[in-house]
């Protein structure tokens, strides 16, 4: 394993940020205590770390408050739950563990490169591994429809993929509208209330929105060589991406994309969130941050630590925002008495 401590990092596109990922591995010991507090209205950070060399990547929350997480190199997924850190064992080392999401019985969902496939673990800890028809998979971000069916960018196929049933159907993004070349490949996926697919597209500075089997639009991006990653929608149908190069977050609404600078400068811009009250909420890895964006507000909460490194993020069904630090802890926002 090679240990990495990441620190005045460049801007990279998303597709080396797969690389990076691979990378890293940290020493820590465990210690659970709050960082921040104060009266009504202010901001409390808590934040736990990790043992040993857990490398924290992905984050996910689950109805009951679980909270999930991917470690890099290893061979567990990580668990928070009931106040108690656990591991789960999955047997296989990860490598670029981006994709993870929670479906509604409380399963995590999650990209599993190395074995070509997409895995599932239940509350109970049993493993379930469907293997893709492939000799090799370069994977992205996954996520959970309304009807249960998992969603997952495949860019070693162009592709975005389905896992329904245990059955998996290919859309290749260059086959649904004459808009989008057939090289593009897809990074970040997200699925819209009214179950319409949302995909980011690097190479081609676009967004693409299809229906199954129906209408596919794709959106450009006015800031060009943007570089796009994740991608969400809130619940009202508000779609939010970022803009890792741009530095810049990104909103479409009624058909029109809109921008929004980030304040801090080459902030590092990796994964996105949106809370129930539909801001979008983000992380700045090299800005040592987390932003949120709400009514055309940037707004950002800066991390206890000076050298932190949120890499994902999530926001639970109580408003609560977790991520994921690369230097080996978990952490939680929240904002007391504030709006």
């Amino acid at each position: 394993m090679i240990a990495a401590r990441l620190r005045g990092l460049p801007a990279l596109s998303p597709r080396a940020w797969l690389v990076l990922v691979a990378a890293l591995g940290l020493a820590a010991a465990v210690a659970l205590f709050a960082l921040r507090a104060g009266p009504p209205g202010s901001v409390a950070f808590e934040e736990l770390r990790l043992p040993g060399a857990d490398t924290p990547v992905a984050i996910a929350a689950a109805r009951d408050g679980t909270i999930w997480f991917t470690l890099d190199s290893s061979t567990a997924l990580g668990r928070l739950r009931n106040g108690q850190l656990e591991k789960v064992p999955k047997g296989v080392e990860s490598l670029e563990p981006l994709g993870l999401a929670v479906d509604a019985e409380g399963r995590a969902w999650y990209t599993e490169a190395p074995t070509q496939a997409i895995a599932r673990a239940s509350p109970d800890g049993k493993i379930d591994t469907f293997a893709l028809a492939t000799p090799i998979a370069q994977l992205g971000r996954l996520s959970v429809g309304p009807d249960g069916a998992v969603w997952f960018a495949e860019p070693s196929v162009m592709s975005v993929t389905r896992l329904k049933d245990g059955r998996f159907t290919r859309h290749v993004v260059g086959t649904l509208t004459a808009r989008v070349d057939a090289d593009a490949a897809p990074f970040g996926v997200a699925i819209a209330p009214d179950g319409a697919v949302w995909v980011t597209l690097p190479s081609a500075n676009k967004l693409l929105r299809f229906v199954p089997g129906g209408e596919a639009t794709a959106f450009d991006v006015p800031t060009r060589r943007s570089g796009l990653g994740d991608i969400a929608v809130a619940a009202d149908g508000t779609v939010y991406f970022l803009e890792l190069a741009a530095n810049k977050i990104g909103r479409v609404t009624g058909g029109r994309v809109q921008e929004f600078a980030v304040p801090t400068p080459v902030a590092g811009l990796t994964a996105l969130a949106v809370a129930p009250d539909g801001a979008a909420w983000f992380t700045e890895l090299r800005g040592h941050r987390l932003g949120r964006l709400r009514d055309g507000t940037i707004t950002e909460f800066e991390l206890p630590r000076p050298y932190a490194r949120p890499f994902g993020i999530a926001v639970a069904g109580d408003g609560k925002v977790w991520y994921a630090d690369l230097s080996g802890w978990i952490g939680r926002l929240e904002l007391r008495g504030a709006p």
